[in-house]
């Protein structure tokens, strides 16, 4: 019984080393992300596109493992944080200079309504349903689907509703895939 009583309290607090080594540790992994991300560009944590999400989910479970882990030292966690923004670096770098590399990582954005009509193949393949335009037409402040010229799903999984102006076709919808 004594055994379990020491187990659960281990559980529950195992120092104050532990702490000690947590909040610094944490302090100095934080200013090393910082640093990065100013040296990096405000790209670099941007709502582009797929790509942007997982390097976003990356450095906060990198961040995560640096703080809490007692394997993995500052400096370790620190290059590979470094590693990190440095491939999405590179990989914003290449998307701006070439645009096969910009298609191969990028997806178009969707025309998914168009002129009062839903585009049904254009649903079906980015697995877009009726409620869900129906739904950012409410969060745009339409209520009439009728005054609306347009719904576009946007590379970064956002709806986009460009209301009608005298049946006048947007300009802005040139590079959508319909």
């Amino acid at each position: 019984m004594a055994d379990e009583l020491a187990t659960l309290s281990d559980w529950l607090f195992k120092g104050w080393n532990s702490i000690i080594r947590i909040l610094v540790v944490g302090v100095l992994a934080y200013a090393g992300l910082l640093l990065s991300l100013r040296i990096s560009g405000k790209r670099t944590l941007s709502k582009m596109n797929a790509f942007d999400l997982v390097v976003t989910v990356a450095l906060g479970s990198t961040l995560s493992t640096i703080i809490v882990s007692r394997q993995t030292g500052v400096a370790d966690g620190l290059t590979a944080l470094a590693l990190l923004i440095a491939l999405q670096y590179i990989v914003a770098w290449l998307s701006v200079r070439s645009s096969g590399f910009k298609k191969l990582i990028k997806s178009e954005p969707a025309l998914l309504f168009h002129q009062g009509q839903y585009l049904r193949g254009a649903m079906r393949r980015e697995r877009v349903t009726e409620d869900e335009i129906l739904s950012a037409l409410r969060s745009s402040g339409v209520s009439n689907p009728d005054d609306v010229a347009a719904v576009v799903l946007e590379t970064d999984g956002s709806f986009n509703v460009i209301q009608s102006k005298a049946n006048a076709e947007p300009s802005s919808l040139t590079n959508v895939q319909r």
